[in-house]
């Protein structure tokens, strides 16, 4: 089960420094980071380690099974960002 971060992220860039996989995009130094509102988690690449949320100064990522009713569209957000 993936973790997904929502609308709460304010892109201080913590989580794509701890993700032992590397799948927390865009990162420091891609040229999307300008033109996105959130950081986004490749779900087929997510290992579930946490490693990201402990990090976030903001509670804005969540394993997909403890996300708000309310932030549920981020699943299909964050894949879909993958899938451009």
């Amino acid at each position: 089960m993936a973790y997904v971060i929502t609308d709460a992220c304010t892109k201080c860039m913590n989580c794509p420094e701890v993700c032992p996989v590397s799948c927390i995009h865009p990162a420091e130094g891609e040229d999307a980071l300008d033109r996105v509102e959130h950081l986004n988690i490749d779900p087929d690449e997510c290992t579930s380690c946490g490693a990201c949320a402990g990090e976030c100064p903001s509670d804005a990522i969540f394993e997909e099974t403890d996300l708000p009713d309310d932030k549920e569209q981020f699943i299909q957000e964050n894949a879909a960002y993958f899938k451009k």
